[in-house]
């Protein structure tokens, strides 16, 4: 008897699924396989989402062309083609690789791991230098024999790096080339970056998230999924345990699940130099006689790369300090910094006019605060007499001189100096956004990484600002985010942020048109297109599923 199948094509334009017949010589072809088929004249692939009964008018496959995403992943899909309001095939083209499997790797069994120590599942508050290997063994020994562990890493060298220490362990781990074909027969461990949230496993028993709070694990391509929602959502639909790690939990994680603390966070963040340049002497460089002493002192030492200089420009003014005092020109509404514009010197949400004096001293002269990384390694090369390497997300080079000069891609680039100086912490803290806070305590966390813990006494983080007694700042020194978690949780209840409420920004030519047509929303024009908002996520993708396909471009990215 001959048998059809229900197939979604590749075409992600066309949403919605058509009916094939299977030839004989196909009588293995499972849901989730991958198959070609003529469509519309075009040969197209597809995956097979369910069995059908056969009909006389039914097109025949052409081929089948390997495996695809397990079943018991279909419900997961078409969830995220709910949450995050994208085409079907989206998400399994997520969960597929880029080449064909025909035949599949055995299944290693999942050896034990002698004397772990047992971590309940949930978030743990880890303080940034404190190791979360005992984290990912004590997951896995908690979950072995019941299905695969996945463990997702902000990064693939990270990944690369986690997988290798697992494997010295004894551990089967599914990373790298063959990561796709391993974890779809079912490897014991499966590790790597964001897109391992959709890993092929027949049966998940358990996932790790590391640094849950990463701007990594948001796909930066349409359709704009999180991968800590995929897991979140995948292991409640297996019932199965979840951890996550972050220095300081967002209060969407911490609404996730249970939180706890770090036993070891007293001495887990870096030691924190605070130089306030209000009053700096422009004859000093861009480092301070204290950056430049730290400087001078890991020079000494035998570290590969001894100084790492960060300069992470945030928001697109030129920020303004009074010549006399050294203050940043700040609105006296909100207390952002003032930026220079071509509509004058303005708070960027347009609280207060032209700005035309110092709120500190009276003065009225004030200069432009910039510095762009090229110009910056080429002082610091001056101020510290040495080779300088500049690394950005764009540089390709291996190899560092001893002192390198570079955006957050240095965090990524070098694992291990002694000094690592931001010279101009206030493009953080008074950066445009309202994530601007968080920004910089994970940029200080991540470069603890880099010089190692207080309790370690190696290295040194120098902070270059004109706000050193910022709350922010005071608490990346003492080495607590308790109270900055709190304001956080506070601030996002009373503004409706996420969790407490569900949001969605469109951007694009069509975003004001397309979003006069919903209903049962918020809307709120911003800057840069519109803002929607809801009571829960239901009510947002519910009213936006209900509006056809735009007339015109939009990018929709849904909290």
């Amino acid at each position: 008897m001959a048998r059809a199948v229900r197939l979604l094509t590749e075409v992600s334009a066309v949403d919605r699924a058509f009916d094939y017949r299977l030839p004989e010589t196909m009588a293995t072809v499972g849901v989730g396989d991958r198959l070609r088929v003529d469509f519309h004249g075009r040969s197209v692939r597809g995956w097979v989402l369910d069995e059908v009964p056969d009909a006389p008018e039914l097109k025949t496959v052409k081929s089948w062309l390997g495996y695809g995403p397990p079943p018991a992943m279909a419900p997961l899909f078409e969830w995220a083609a709910r949450r995050w309001c994208a085409p079907l095939a989206s998400f399994y083209r997520s969960a597929s690789d880029v080449r064909l499997h025909k035949s599949l790797p055995t299944d290693p069994a999942a050896l034990a791991v002698p004397d772990v120590v047992a971590s309940e599942p949930g978030v743990w508050q880890l303080a940034p230098t404190t190791d979360p290997i005992d984290i990912v063994l004590a997951a896995y020994e908690s979950t072995r024999g019941r299905g695969s562990l996945l463990v997702l890493t902000p990064t693939d060298a990270w990944a690369e790096r986690l997988a290798a220490r697992l494997r010295r362990r004894g551990l089967f781990v599914a990373q790298g080339e063959q990561a796709w074909p391993q974890a779809r027969a079912g490897w014991p461990v499966v590790v790597g970056a964001r897109g391992v949230a959709f890993a092929p496993l027949p049966t998940v028993a358990g996932a790790v998230i590391l640094d849950a709070d990463d701007e990594a694990y948001r796909s930066g391509q349409f359709p704009y999924w999180h991968a800590r929602d995929v897991i979140v959502e995948r292991c409640a639909r297996a019932h199965a345990p979840w951890w996550a790690t972050s220095s300081w939990p967002t209060p969407t994680l911490a609404a996730c699940g249970s939180t706890y603390a770090d036993p070891l966070w007293r001495g887990g963040w870096p030691r924190v130099e605070v130089v306030d340049r209000r009053q700096r002497d422009p004859h000093d460089g861009v480092l301070s006689p204290n950056a430049l002493a730290e400087a001078h002192r890991a020079l000494a030492g035998d570290e590969p790369v001894a100084v790492a200089v960060i300069l992470q420009r945030l928001g697109a003014g030129r920020v303004l300090a009074c010549k006399r005092c050294g203050e940043l020109a700040r609105c006296g509404e909100c207390g952002r910094a003032c930026e220079e514009t071509d509509a004058g010197r303005t708070c960027p949400d347009g609280h207060s006019g032209d700005v035309t004096y110092c709120t500190s001293c009276g003065a009225t002269a004030f200069r432009a605060v910039r510095s762009g990384v090229t110009t910056l390694a080429r002082d610091v090369a001056l101020q510290l007499n040495c080779e300088v390497t500049e690394v950005t997300a764009q540089s390709e080079s291996a190899t560092f001189a001893r002192v390198v000069v570079g955006t957050e891609a240095v965090f990524g680039r070098v694992r291990r100096c002694a000094a690592v100086i931001f010279v101009d912490a206030d493009q953080y803290l008074t950066a445009p956004r309202s994530t601007a806070r968080r920004a910089f305590v994970e940029a200080v966390g991540r470069a603890g990484r880099l010089v190692g813990a207080r309790r370690e006494g190696r290295g040194v983080v120098v902070v270059q600002t004109r706000r050193p007694d910022d709350e922010v700042v005071l608490g990346v020194v003492n080495e607590d985010v308790g109270e900055l978690s709190r304001d956080e949780i506070d601030t996002a209840k009373v503004l409706g942020l996420a969790p407490y409420r569900a949001r969605a920004t469109l951007t694009g030519e069509g975003a004001p048109v397309w979003a006069a047509q919903l209903t049962g929303l918020d809307v709120r024009p911003v800057p840069d297109g519109v803002e929607l908002s809801a009571p829960d996520l239901a009510t947002l993708t519910d009213a936006i599923a209900l509006v056809g396909r735009p007339g015109a471009p939009l990018r929709l990215t849904i909290e």
